[in-house]
């Protein structure tokens, strides 16, 4: 599969209003779809090949676990973790990790999928472990010290229950070829038709919304208390 450049996706500037040359950021399991700048950009990441290709490309990559983050405390803003925390069986320990490695203030970009009544078989073959209701979403960020400060709907929901049997189907039984068509045609049809992001302070109405992107905020530490 191609890497594909963090400017086409609807996050890039957003991407570029938080990150500065004169701090060290951090992205969290990109593959190949990184949202921060590839070079000069921490990058940690399961798969070996994905971080050979963003080493390639000028990026400081490592394989790692967002669960045992290979950094500091406190040297990083933005944290950038897409579409992660939900595969993750220890929510907490992840969790602990993006604040742990984030700068007092820092930007810290999370991206999960919402309503657990809206759980799928595709889900199941992702290897999500759970989908968040929003209010223990922003109350479990509140226990590791991250703060909700905007929120937009995210991602490109498949309506259609048929066709996402059906792209299952072919994950499982056509693997190779899937992986073809996922990479040179769904993928770039989807960067392209991408809306553009419309950001709202705290957390935007829910009610309908399959995948949730959230601008978070690490809280500073009260040495007084």
């Amino acid at each position: 599969m191609r890497l594909v450049e963090p400017e086409r996706f609807n996050t890039w500037p957003l991407v570029n209003s938080l990150i500065s040359p004169s701090r060290p950021r951090l992205e969290i399991a990109p593959g190949l779809r990184p949202r921060l700048p590839i070079e000069g950009t921490h990058f940690v990441d399961i798969s070996a090949p994905a971080v050979a290709k963003l080493r390639a490309r000028g990026a400081n990559a490592v394989v790692g676990l967002v669960t045992g983050l290979p950094f500091p405390d406190g040297v990083f803003d933005p944290v950038c973790a897409l579409d992660i925390v939900e595969h993750v069986e220890d929510e907490d320990a992840a969790l602990s990790e993006l604040c742990r490695v984030a700068m007092p203030g820092a930007a810290v970009l999370l991206s999960v999928p919402l309503h657990p009544s809206c759980w799928t078989s595709f889900d199941d073959f992702v290897g999500h472990r759970r989908r968040y209701e929003p209010e223990r979403l922003v109350s479990k960020l509140e226990e590791h010290g991250i703060a909700v400060e905007q929120s937009a709907v995210y991602g490109m929901q498949v309506g259609s229950s048929a066709l996402v049997n059906l792209g299952m189907w072919a994950l499982t039984h056509r693997h190779k070829q899937a992986l073809w068509w996922y990479s040179r045609v769904f993928m770039p049809l989807a960067v392209h038709f991408q809306k553009k992001l419309a950001l709202v302070p705290g957390m935007v109405a829910t009610e309908a919304v399959d995948e949730i992107l959230l601008v978070c905020r690490k809280k500073p530490v009260n040495r007084d208390s």
